[in-house]
């Protein structure tokens, strides 16, 4: 037996393949190159700017309910994170939160963006936090959903990938597999979890480059070394959390409103991972006036002729 699990590791080390350039069934939206990148990104509305970051094998289409209520008032910049949706799996890249926050700021430069607000989803939380660490002046303000940052919340699987070879067999052999279960999980609510879910989840996964760009993802997820650095983010931060995650467990969300010095922690009752989906109207509510003092910002630099 050892010989033969050996054997399929040996066959599945260095099997998995990257990707760089268009896809065959990508959608007519904006990209730009940035550094070895091509990044997806969606820029709309005027206001005070605000950035999205989505979550661990998502992609911008996760603020679809949310991207209209804020481009109300606000700027707003999505983009798919390195190796996600349809931006570039560069094979030599680094898809690390902090080199993911780098790629941020760079397309917030090619854009003309200094200051923002970011709403981040679970895994693009850290990415939030590591933009937040690398130049906090650039940053207004975090609202928080369902964040994973914490090493405790990384499952054996991930722990496991580590290792060279057995990450290859593992990503190879598992991460494709019962796509439907793993959304499951994610809701508390069954009836979001539909076909057409399934299918889109099942062809993001079987895009090109999408498995090995996940295990880099996961080889970059260290957050042992950046933990004790989260009391010092200062910026105004709301946490959203639903209590039903099976994702990432409110216990996670209670530690990091305490490890943030000014956070505020909302739940959401009878809501899964997804709180802007299971509980759109509510927590879009408190993120439009967690987001309003941006407004008033933007507005008294307006009256006073754009000094600060």
């Amino acid at each position: 037996m050892r010989l033969f699990l050996i054997s399929i590791l040996v066959l599945c080390t260095g099997c998995l393949s990257f990707h760089q350039g268009s896809f065959p069934d990508e959608p007519d939206d904006l990209f730009m190159q940035v550094s070895d990148t091509r990044v997806r990104y969606v820029d709309v509305g005027e206001g005070p700017a605000v950035v999205l970051l989505h979550g661990f094998a998502a992609s911008l289409n996760t603020w679809d309910d949310v991207i209209p209520e804020l481009a109300k008032n606000h700027r707003v910049l999505a983009l798919d994170l390195r190796g996600f949706g349809y931006t570039d799996r560069p094979e030599t890249a680094d898809y690390s939160p902090q080199a993911q926050a780098d790629l941020v700021f760079q397309v917030m430069n090619e854009r003309g963006i200094d200051q923002v607000s970011i709403v981040a989803h679970s895994w693009g939380s850290s990415v939030a936090l590591a933009m937040a660490l690398e130049d906090p002046v650039r940053i207004r303000r975090l609202a928080l959903y369902d964040a994973w940052v914490y090493e405790e919340q990384l499952p054996t699987f991930f722990l496991w990938s580590r290792a060279s070879g057995i990450g290859e067999a593992l990503f190879s052999l598992f991460y494709k597999e019962r796509p439907g279960d793993k959304i499951e999980l994610a809701f508390y609510d069954r009836n979001y979890v539909t076909q057409a879910l399934v299918d889109e989840t099942r062809e993001a996964l079987h895009r090109p480059g999408a498995v090995a760009a996940a295990l880099k993802a996961v080889r970059g997820q260290r957050f042992e070394e950046v933990e004790d650095q989260y009391s010092t983010i200062a910026h105004p931060t709301l946490i959203m959390w639903g209590r039903e995650d099976g994702v990432t467990r409110l216990s996670a969300g209670e530690r990091l409103a305490r490890d943030l010095p000014n956070a505020e922690l909302v739940v959401f009752a009878q809501c899964g991972h997804f709180p802007m989906i299971e509980a759109r109207e509510a927590s879009n509510r408190r993120l439009v006036d967690f987001l309003a003092p941006d407004l008033e910002t933007e507005n008294q630099r307006a009256d006073s002729g754009g000094r600060p």
